[in-house]
């Protein structure tokens, strides 16, 4: 199992765009995927699951993903999260 803390800047935090964003990558791995964000963990991989826990802006959650393309999945899930968050960054200039 490998897991890793991320921060979303995306307004809103993971409201419908970055959570379906999210959910689609992760469905696309064999892995298992949770999201964890104020001791509440969901799958990854439903849609409901994560807009369920309303992960705002600028807070720390954590996900896990454990299963055979684990660091593949974790390391794809990190880059995008990187991109939502560039993307909004970018524009705030």
């Amino acid at each position: 199992m490998v897991e890793s803390t991320f921060k979303i800047a995306y307004p809103h935090g993971l409201h419908a765009r970055p959570a379906t964003q999210l959910v689609s990558k992760a469905n696309t791995f064999q892995s298992r995927v949770i999201l964890t964000y104020q001791g509440k963990s969901v799958n990854m991989k439903s849609i409901m699951g994560v807009l369920s826990l309303s992960v705002p802006e600028q807070v720390t959650f954590k996900i896990q993903v454990d299963g055979l393309d684990e660091e593949d999945c974790l390391s794809a899930l990190k880059s995008l999260i990187n991109e939502i968050n560039h993307i909004e960054y970018n524009k705030k200039k």
